[in-house]
């Protein structure tokens, strides 16, 4: 079957997560990834971030993290010491090999190898190398260390995520680090498109910060606008009301009322018309001018009523509402199922003899997404990849 990224390959020297996120969606869409692990360290740091791992058949722990597996499927994993004259050679001819060759050290932190960007473009002019960092290459923070962490932190979205009166919270998952992952994929496709077309590679200049900062979006744009400080909505909208979680007598369900006609239904299904007719509450702007006021009837109301009354009552009058499933809901659902959104990869050497993932999003007509290869234990490929590119060589040298 052939996939979009057929043909292409990549040689990975990031570790954690914002790469790894990137070269998964490039493997996943056809491209021959070689991450190279380093081997004083047992390989990514990401193998050792658990529990949960992975027993193997045997019952004995594996390398395989649930972090290290979300995102290094369709890789394979080649030890390598790039701190060695013999692992810098290796490098240096894999690159030769290469298309792609993206890093997440610290900026100028591989010059010291020869493998940094200004090097291996020097010598492979047609490569595209994409480097991550937590500030980028410039700039006054550029040698500090960039964690998913910091980056929400000092890009902003911590101070507008949590409840009003609470502590600034980081979001549930590595966002920052997973955006960035995306923004770095968007731009190594962006930049393999200019060197198809002219021959001329380039290096792309990546921040953990900047990408963070690029999805403040509206909440962003606002505070430029007005110049203030934009606050905290715990689950409520800053500029749409009622859209937010409210409290049923069983649970918590989610109410989106998007525009002025959604929310006359939605004041029809509370029994309520008046709410929709009244000026303090009849436009979106009123609304906001008068959320607590407006807030405090409608939890009044959904309180008594349970999640599927409220969720049946709004679907049949076309209200967006839906319930705040656990994880264990959200892979049982039959949508996930219809989506394959959740995929078993075989690994004959594990427990159960498969892995579960969470499948990819993208769904193409004629080129879909394909999972060759689950995540890799350290360095298993290592021969493979040595062999065929001595074999590559020998070529080479005969041409």
């Amino acid at each position: 079957m052939v996939s979009t990224l057929d043909g292409l390959k990549v040689l990975d020297l990031s570790r954690i997560l914002a790469g790894p996120t990137c070269t998964q969606l490039l493997g996943d869409l056809g491209a021959e990834v070689w991450k190279i692990e380093n081997p004083g360290s047992d390989g990514d740091d990401t193998r050792k971030w658990g529990p949960p791992f992975v027993d193997g058949a045997d019952g004995a722990r594996t390398d395989l993290s649930a972090y290290f597996m979300c995102a290094n499927r369709n890789k394979l994993s080649v030890g390598v010491d790039i701190a060695t004259p013999e692992g810098q050679a290796i490098i240096h001819e894999l690159a030769a090999q290469a298309d792609v060759v993206i890093e997440n050290f610290k900026p100028d932190g591989l010059k010291k190898y020869g493998l940094d960007h200004e090097s291996l473009l020097k010598a492979h002019p047609k490569l595209v190398y994409c480097s991550i960092s937590g500030y980028g290459q410039t700039g006054p923070n550029r040698d500090k260390p960039g964690y998913d962490l910091m980056a929400q932190g000092f890009g902003g979205i911590m101070s507008l995520t949590g409840e009003p009166e609470g502590r600034p919270m980081k979001v549930g998952v590595g966002i920052a680090d997973v955006v960035c992952g995306l923004y770095a994929t968007i731009g190594i496709l962006a930049a393999l498109r200019h060197r198809d077309a002219t021959g001329e590679g380039q290096h792309i200049d990546l921040a953990l910060v900047d990408s963070q900062i690029a999805w403040l979006i509206n909440e962003g744009v606002a505070h430029l606008t007005t110049g203030k400080e934009r606050k905290r909505q715990g689950n409520e909208h800053a500029t749409i009301v009622p859209y937010q979680t409210f409290e049923a007598s069983d649970g918590h369900v989610l109410v989106a009322v998007g525009n002025d006609s959604q929310y006359a239904r939605f004041c029809d299904y509370l029994g309520r018309p008046d709410l929709a007719e009244d000026p303090a509450f009849a436009t979106n702007p009123a609304r906001i001018e008068n959320r607590t006021k407006l807030l405090k009837i409608i939890e009044g109301l959904l309180v008594e009523r349970t999640m599927q009354n409220i969720i049946d009552g709004l679907e049949m009058r076309k209200v967006p509402v839906g319930p705040v499933n656990t994880l264990g809901q959200v892979f049982a659902s039959d949508q996930v199922a219809a989506r394959g959104m959740k995929i078993e990869m075989e690994r004959p050497d594990v427990k159960d003899g498969a892995v579960s993932l969470i499948g990819n999003p993208l769904k193409f007509s004629k080129t879909p997404v394909t999972y060759q290869r689950p995540p890799p234990h350290f360095g298993e490929d290592t021969d493979a990849v040595l062999d065929w590119l001595r074999q590559s060589a020998g070529m080479t040298a005969k041409d």
